[in-house]
């Protein structure tokens, strides 16, 4: 066997060169000529001389080559759209968050001073009732009265971003 490596590698090589044109790769797949001669050897029959086999050999293992080759070109090309996509819609999720959390905030402005104070404390610094009760000297059925209220308003101000965010969720999917 190392006879027919010696004799033949040589043209093997620069046969597969020929038709790839990457050294490293023609290396590679000569290598794996060699190898599958190696391991086939108790049931191959060659008549003859051993260049038309390696030559066949060459042939097929090339058309591999660039079958998988091609494979692994579509997928690459399918991860590089998903991932622009993925990314495309990442930054359009954070400007809407943001026009969202805009919105959000306008609305929180326009309630009254002391309820936005009350829903800033309960909602922001997550202050129990009691505590916001204790803090500003009310009493605890007027802040959750002014609580209740202040979603009142924020759901009948914001209502519209529900119907923006389905209409949203329905167009990417």
């Amino acid at each position: 066997m190392e006879n027919i490596y010696r004799l033949y590698w040589t043209d093997v090589l620069e046969n597969v060169y020929k038709r790839v044109r990457d050294e490293e790769i023609a290396q590679d797949i000569t290598q794996e000529i060699f190898i599958s001669l190696w391991e086939n050897r108790a049931q191959l029959n060659i008549e003859g001389s051993l260049r038309p086999y390696l030559q066949g050999a060459v042939k097929y293992k090339v058309i591999n080559y660039f079958k998988s080759s091609i494979v692994k070109e579509k997928h690459q090309e399918d991860l590089t759209l998903l991932i622009q996509h993925e990314t495309s819609a990442s930054a359009e999720n954070a400007m809407i968050l943001k026009d969202l959390t805009r919105e959000i905030d306008s609305a929180l402005q326009d309630l009254p001073e002391r309820m936005r104070l009350i829903f800033w404390m309960s909602r922001k610094q997550e202050k129990t009732i009691r505590e916001i009760s204790s803090e500003l000297d009310l009493s605890a059925q007027t802040v959750k009265n002014q609580i209740s209220a202040a979603l009142k308003l924020l759901k009948e101000r914001l209502s519209y971003l529900l119907f923006l965010a389905i209409l949203i969720l329905l167009t990417q999917t």
